[in-house]
């Protein structure tokens, strides 16, 4: 029989037991909170009551419905604003000049919230889908952007300069210089934006979505079911939470050199 070493196991209930512990202590509080009725009778509703609204979410069918819609939206809207911030990025931040051109227009753009512009762009393309995925790539962009232009302008010139100096092609210098210097900017960068993907999706869905997550949050709302708004909030968090899981692990794989991913 395979036995695991002490050591070993010890490592992995200390990394485990963090999180486990944080996770019991929110649990304690919120269990305090709805049974003392701090915002009012019944409008913190407790662990368990949340838990058996989400089965009933789930055994509707309201639950996949929902889950389906928004992962979907958010995906293909993070991959095209991610997308587009990585190459923008790289552009600025290797090309003063052109930086000089763009940097002021994305500094114009990065105030204005991705829900300020689901009025606009729901009177341009109507409530379909197409609206929801533009105003999620907007704010992914956006943030992706700024860490990827940021990376690579960070970048030592004397990396370039030497490998120019060699005489090693500028596609060489690019994908064997530039490209992994700045990997640990572009994965954080990704990491952000995954994130900020689900945080725009709620701006998304409130342009006149039927199904989602964000939406059936505004319709819960307007019955004060407090139970399905919690699972709601919950889902949006762990979606969130995996997302950057996800993205951390395949950078931490790609950029091994670096232990920042």
């Amino acid at each position: 029989m395979l036995r695991v070493p002490r050591a070993g196991r010890g490592r992995a209930l200390g990394s485990a037991g963090a999180p486990l512990v944080s996770a019991g202590l929110v649990l304690a509080l919120w269990w305090a909170a709805a049974r003392g009725g701090v915002l009012g009778a019944g409008l913190v509703p407790t662990p368990w009551q949340t838990l058996r609204a989400a089965h009933t979410m789930w055994a509707g069918g309201t639950m996949a419905q929902d889950l389906r819609a928004s992962l979907a939206r958010a995906g293909q809207g993070f991959a095209a604003g991610a997308s587009a911030g990585v190459a923008v990025g790289f552009l600025t931040g290797h090309h003063p000049r052109v930086a000089a051109l763009v940097n002021p227009v994305m500094s114009f753009l990065r105030p204005i919230p991705a829900i300020a512009l689901v009025p606009l762009v729901t009177a341009w393309f109507g409530i379909g889908e197409r609206a929801k995925h533009l105003v999620i790539a907007y704010a992914v962009f956006l943030a992706v952007w700024l860490y990827v232009h940021d990376g690579v302008a960070r970048v030592p010139a004397d990396y370039l300069r030497a490998a120019r100096t060699l005489g090693v092609p500028a596609w060489r210098r690019l994908t064997e210089v530039l490209l992994p210097a700045a990997a640990p900017a572009v994965v954080a960068a990704l990491r952000y934006g995954a994130g900020l993907a689900f945080l725009a999706l709620v701006a998304a869905e409130l342009g006149g979505a039927q199904s989602g997550i964000a939406y059936r949050l505004q319709v819960d709302g307007q019955f004060l079911r407090t139970d399905h708004m919690f699972v709601g909030l919950i889902e949006l968090g762990l979606l969130g939470l995996l997302a950057d899981a996800l993205v951390s692990r395949v950078g931490s794989r790609l950029v091994h050199w670096s232990g920042s991913a």
